[in-house]
């Protein structure tokens, strides 16, 4: 009834990455022409992103035409530039007479320790992944936003392990849902079916997995600063018709995923972001499409983790999991 389908084959929407793979940073966009109603939901304490405000359900805004996920922490924002410029040439916006302003939403993580901090997703590196997005055929794991990705960094990157970019998509009946994730979290990841831990910190040795949560417990008398060095960005897309208002609720029940995943999740450390896009005309039960989010959003972090390949000195899952 449930079946596993490939996130391509969600209409109406397009995917593309770019990145620096010398420089461990890119970004990852999902276009939609045809502006889609979407919502958001910020649990992290430290999210750096772009027109959010749109998306509140009092904002006149009724649809988005682009989403882009991003490294390069705040500096990543200008990558969107790029989005928009690739839009207007193409004359996909809101119309306001003079000309089509596209409407672009951008989450960053935080990947400006793992290379050089001074190379960053710009307006150039978004364009790049538009174009690449007519391809649209997304990759996983070092790749867009999921380039310069680690986890497990409560002890600094010297103890994490590499992440990546994942993606997972679903279909019942004619309900078809899918998740986009860059995992850059704080925590460790596990898989959330098994229990089983992925990635995440490791002994100062680096040779074993050391417990994050239990690692912070440790500190619970210290002001330790954490920073803002760590954020789960992702989006949920599906073809069920909601407005924003819902697409708000299906965005924060699709935080489960983030937490069945995930621990410590939602950190002040962290900037933990999860959009939700209706790009399609099916008729859907609102709890039913949620939970779903929560799944796939799980899926697609599992996949985030096991996809991605050592780099820039940070051994990776499959490093571990092989021992």
């Amino acid at each position: 009834m449930l079946k596993q389908i490939q996130i391509t084959e969600i209409e109406n929407i397009r995917i593309g990455h770019a990145q620096d793979m010398e420089h461990a940073t890119g970004c990852t966009v999902i276009i939609c022409e045809n502006g889609a109603p979407a919502g958001v939901d910020v649990r992290g304490g430290g999210p750096a992103s772009r027109e959010t405000e749109l998306l509140r359900p009092v904002a006149d805004c009724t649809g988005i035409h682009a989403l882009l996920l991003s490294g390069g922490s705040a500096f990543g924002l200008d990558a969107a530039g790029g989005v928009m410029e690739y839009l207007e040439e193409r004359n996909i916006g809101f119309d306001v007479g003079v000309t089509k302003v596209p409407l672009v939403c951008e989450s960053c993580l935080f990947d400006l320790n793992v290379a050089n901090h001074r190379i960053r997703p710009d307006k150039k590196m978004g364009y790049e992944a538009c174009i690449q997005s007519e391809q649209n055929q997304p990759a996983m794991g070092n790749v867009g936003a999921g380039t310069g990705a680690s986890v497990g960094k409560l002890g600094g990157i010297q103890t994490a392990m590499k992440s990546g970019l994942g993606m997972y998509a679903v279909q019942l009946g004619d309900l078809k849902i899918g998740a986009i994730v860059a995992v850059n979290a704080l925590g460790d990841v596990y898989d959330y079916e098994t229990g089983k831990r992925l990635a995440g910190m490791r002994t100062k040795d680096g040779k074993d997995w050391a417990d994050s949560e239990q690692v912070l417990y440790t500190l619970y008398n210290q002001k330790k600063n954490l920073f803002h060095q760590n954020t789960t960005i992702g989006t949920i897309v599906t073809n069920a018709k909601f407005d924003k208002t819902h697409m708000n609720k299906i965005a924060a029940m699709a935080q489960n995923g983030y937490a069945r995943s995930i621990r410590p999740v939602h950190t002040t450390a962290d900037g933990d972001s999860i959009y939700a896009l209706s790009v399609g005309e099916i008729e859907a039960d609102l709890n039913v499409t949620g939970t779903l989010a929560a799944q796939v959003m799980a899926e697609a972090i599992k996949n985030a983790v096991l996809e991605a390949k050592p780099a820039y000195g940070l051994p990776a899952a499959q490093n571990f999991l092989s021992q």
